[in-house]
């Protein structure tokens, strides 16, 4: 039989704990005392189903508590979203003594949490043409500060169940799907598309974007000004949710994707931005995390980290050690719309400013500085928008001493809209 349950929105771990008495008893006088029998009569197994149907797990009477999060869980079941609706416990008598016996569950949800989480959503392994196994990758990742990590081999699927586990990483499935006339990254489902990679037609490459898009994928369109293979797909004809403005180490590619980038926002268009190290093997400045995308999430989950992308709640970050932004106007956040007519002033929380960093905000109407750092340190200010548009954050920083000024950080926009009547 089943016991049902609610399972409440926005929630990021479940635990559950079950009580039964399981051992009967009587006490008997023997020769040098009393001897109390524990003979068991009762035995109730536990097992888990989810609103869609599926098993969650199944451990039989062997532990009287778990617990469940989208990225951990007791073994026996598999981690999982948690989505609201109607879930159910199995429970199985498996053993009743014959007066019945009564089970108690104790259910605690733990409510998401909005949280900062740096990781890279665009690296390859020996899969592709990478070095490193998934494993390896991951290791390498959670030891320089990363808390997440898309795998996006050149035209090979991965599935989440195939990728390792690794405590404190989240590992999320993609492919970089590869076109000698541009690539694009389906990130977050096993299977964006049936068949193959292959598309030798406008129509052909239509269907694979079309398919990723209806299966949940975040699509992004990877480094669309690379030297060596360039994106030259019609984008007004493709579904997308993001662009790699910042592929791999600053380079005048990436300017000009920033710089594309910006007369999108100018025209009107709220596209989010993000970047990917395209790591393949080590090389001067060549790593995981180079560079990081920094995401305000609501939990570890790979559906939230996605989420969140594609509200533009990120911004990017040279290194995982790198500076961090906390960028709001009102209630806002970054990636978010607010009414020029009820918010005007933008907030600015920056740590982690080396010496002789500038900090600026970016609108459609120019730049400004707010910061010439003299000494390392943090800042904290605001500053009014003066029209109807958008507001991004940059730091530029001279890497090394005698060459120009390049990003160290940039943010996603905050948005003004204008009052409409």
């Amino acid at each position: 039989m089943t016991v049902p349950f609610m399972m409440p929105p926005d929630v990021e771990s479940f635990s559950l704990t079950y009580h039964y008495e399981r051992y009967g008893g009587s006490e008997t006088g023997v020769a040098h005392g009393h001897f109390t029998s524990r003979p068991g009569v009762n035995t109730i197994d536990l097992g888990l189903i989810a609103p869609d149907g599926t098993e969650v797990g199944e451990t039989g009477s062997d532990k009287r508590s778990i617990q469940i999060s989208e990225t951990e869980a007791t073994p026996g079941y598999r981690p999982c979203r948690l989505v609201p609706g109607e879930w159910r416990i199995l429970l199985g008598a498996y053993k009743v003594a014959p007066g019945g016996v009564e089970v108690t569950y104790e259910l605690t949800f733990t409510p998401k949490r909005l949280r900062l989480l740096k990781g890279d959503l665009h690296v390859h392994t020996l899969a592709s043409d990478g070095v490193l196994t998934a494993a390896e990758l991951g290791q390498y990742a959670l030891r320089h500060g990363l808390d997440f990590l898309a795998i996006t081999d050149h035209n090979q699927k991965v599935a989440a169940d195939a990728l390792p586990h690794i405590p404190g990483l989240t590992l999320i499935p993609g492919v970089e799907w590869t076109h000698y006339k541009g690539h694009a990254n389906f990130t977050g489902v096993d299977r964006p598309y049936d068949g193959t990679f292959a598309a030798n037609t406008d129509e052909e490459v239509a269907e694979r974007f079309a398919s990723a898009r209806a299966r949940g994928a975040l699509i992004t369109i990877a480094h669309p000004f690379d030297e060596s293979c360039p994106f030259l797909f019609d984008l007004d004809s493709l579904p997308f949710d993001c662009i790699e403005v910042w592929n791999g180490p600053m380079r005048p590619a990436n300017l000009h994707a920033i710089g594309w980038w910006h007369s999108l926002l100018v025209a009107g268009k709220k596209i989010p931005v993000c970047g990917g190290s395209d790591y393949h093997r080590s090389q001067l400045f060549l790593f995981p995390g180079g560079p990081t995308t920094c995401v305000y999430a609501l939990s570890a989950g790979a559906s939230d980290i996605l989420a969140a992308l594609r509200a533009g709640h990120a911004y990017i970050v040279y290194a995982p050690d790198g500076p961090t932004l906390n960028l709001t106007a009102g209630e806002a956040m970054l990636g978010d719309s607010v009414s020029f007519g009820h918010v005007k002033e933008l907030q600015a929380h920056v740590t982690g400013l080396h010496a002789g960093d500038v900090l600026q905000v970016i609108t459609a109407q120019g730049s400004a500085i707010l910061l010439k750092a003299e000494t390392p340190g943090d800042f904290r200010g605001s500053y009014t928008i003066e029209a109807p548009g958008f507001a991004r954050v940059e730091i530029l920083r001279e890497f090394v001493p005698g060459l120009p000024m390049l990003p160290a950080l940039i943010s996603n926009p905050v948005y003004f809209d204008p009052v409409t009547l």
